[in-house]
């Protein structure tokens, strides 16, 4: 018996069975029907004040529940509102619906005003576009959701003609089945193993595709029987606790931690990229290692067409699936020298704990008044270089950030959106000044909702990290300092939560105690001296 409902009935109800239960956009008069489809099926629309925000909402309940992000902008300045957001999970494989209401196409012909190709646009930077049709509502639904969820994942865009929205549609219950992990075999399996069999000094350098196989168990038995230390990507930190003897934790972005991870790997006889994306890394890693001379195995979602690497023996297969693969070499005595822990020390050296402020003792004062279960956000900048090598991850995605597209004005929303998805354990946001001041809006939004997100700003009243870049060239001090001090603490009060400003470790713990036990948001400005970064990233 075929069931008929409103093509937009049918794109929700899709999504909904993909796990979705929020969605975040600014309506207009062309997606009401949307809106009011998203809800009927159960998926809690949120009004937000900017759809670049919105989706990093979005990401933010992903991060927290595995669901696609869901994102809703209406026809024209609404879908240019959100090209960042869209960019950015496409850079950072984050899987994404958008919903966008479009003109329809007979009116098109002669009426313009608003009018543009939303294909066009998000062409480049997404997955896959499609027009919803009548007849094929729910197959272009499932199409949209598996190509999202791929294990490579990213934004499609879903353009609804308003006519179409309200048409009636004809569930066909076409679903794509899910593909079955892949395993290595053959020749080059077998390399593989005669390899590790051979190996004294392995490293594993671990990325993003390791949790969307779900593999991190498998990741940490592995680095424990063959006693092989694990490198992570920023994204895939705590993939191996990071407190675990042999995780040495992320790598890619920071020139300081690349002197001793570098020349680390430099005396590995084996590196084993687990799930490695370089699209996270920095040119040093570009072609860190001759596959002509080292032995290298790539594990991968895809196939290689980056060129940043190669190597000598390349899997396009399921990550968990190609570790348990070489479980059953013999492991043998590995690191006799005592490497590893030497190069964890000198990574604890290089990034001390115990300065009395500044940027860095923001940091250690946070890790240490936080809990361990608390799930971190961090903007882009020079705090988030010295955080994503400070901060350590007790587990996956407790430490989420833009760093494939590296955009400022991420970290807030994100928080946030973990706060909606898990209001149980704590969410905070780092952030420069200048990102805060992108996103600060949004913080009526947490009063809105009854956030409990705590925000900390550290406010140099500069672009610390191109000043930095700036002077490095010795060029003239342009554009990237602040004439002033905003007072930050007296926008998030004002925005409808709790502030207050600190300028000593004491001040800044008292601050966050206080913020665990409030009933609203927090924002926490925390003072810092200018070139608080040199020499520390």
């Amino acid at each position: 018996m075929t069931e008929t409902m409103r093509a937009a009935d049918l794109v929700a109800r899709r999504l909904f069975e993909a796990g979705c239960r929020h969605a975040f956009g600014m309506p207009g008069g062309e997606v009401l029907t949307i809106v009011d489809a998203l809800e009927r099926a159960g998926i809690a629309f949120h009004l937000i004040k900017h759809e670049n925000a919105g989706g990093f909402m979005g990401e933010g309940v992903h991060h927290v529940d595995g669901a696609p992000v869901v994102l809703v902008a209406t026809v024209g300045p609404g879908l240019m509102n959100a090209v960042n957001v869209v960019a950015n999970a496409e850079q950072d494989r984050v899987p994404m619906v958008v919903l966008t209401g479009c003109v329809d196409a007979d009116e098109a012909l002669t009426y313009t005003h608003q009018v543009l190709d939303h294909r066009a646009v998000l062409a480049p930077i997404t997955k896959a576009t499609f027009t919803l049709t009548a007849g094929e509502a729910d197959t272009i639904a499932d199409k949209a959701v598996a190509i999202a969820t791929e294990r490579r994942a990213g934004p499609v865009l879903i353009d609804v003609p308003i006519a179409v929205a309200d048409a009636p549609s004809v569930a066909k219950g076409r679903r794509r089945a899910d593909a079955a992990p892949v395993a290595p075999s053959g020749a080059g399996l077998e390399q593989a193993r005669e390899w590790l069999a051979h190996a004294r000094r392995p490293v594993v350098v671990a990325g993003l595709d390791l949790l969307h196989d779900g593999a991190s168990d498998r990741l940490c038995e592995f680095a424990e029987r063959f006693q092989a230390p694990v490198i992570t990507t920023y994204k895939a930190k705590g993939v191996l606790p990071e407190d675990h003897p042999l995780a040495l934790g992320g790598a890619g972005l920071s020139p300081l931690a690349d002197t001793h991870l570098l020349p680390f790997l430099a005396e590995a006889d084996l590196i084993l990229l687990v799930g490695y994306d370089p699209i996270e890394m920095r040119p040093g890693w570009r072609e860190a290692w001759d596959p002509a001379t080292k032995r290298v195995i790539d594990i991968q979602a895809v196939p290689n067409r980056h060129y940043m690497h190669q190597a000598g023996l390349s899997f396009t297969c399921h990550t968990g699936e190609a570790l348990a693969a070489l479980m059953d070499v013999e492991p043998q005595a590995t690191w006799p020298g005592g490497e590893i822990g030497r190069v964890k020390s000198a990574l604890a050296a290089a990034f001390p704990q115990d300065d009395t402020w500044g940027p860095a003792g923001v940091i250690a004062e946070a890790r240490a008044a936080l809990p361990a279960s608390t799930r971190a956000s961090v903007d882009s900048g020079a705090h988030r270089i010295l955080l994503s090598q400070m901060w350590d991850c007790p587990e996956p995605k407790t430490l989420v950030q833009s760093s494939g597209l590296c955009t400022m004005g991420c970290a807030v929303p994100m928080a946030m959106g973990m706060s909606i998805a898990d209001p149980s354990r704590p969410s905070v946001a780092f952030v420069g000044d200048g990102g805060f001041l992108m996103v600060a809006g949004e913080l009526t939004t947490a009063a809105e909702m009854g956030l409990r997100t705590i925000v900390i700003v550290f406010v140099d009243a500069s672009l610390a990290l191109i000043e930095l870049k700036q002077r490095q060239r010795q060029l003239k001090n342009a554009a990237v300092d602040y004439p002033g001090r905003h007072d930050f603490a007296a926008m998030g009060r004002a925005m409808g939560g709790a502030g207050v400003t600190v300028r000593n470790r004491t001040d800044l713990r008292k601050a966050i105690d206080a913020a665990l036990n409030a009933d609203t948001f927090t924002v926490i400005a925390a003072e810092i001296e200018r070139g608080g970064y040199d020499g520390r990233i």
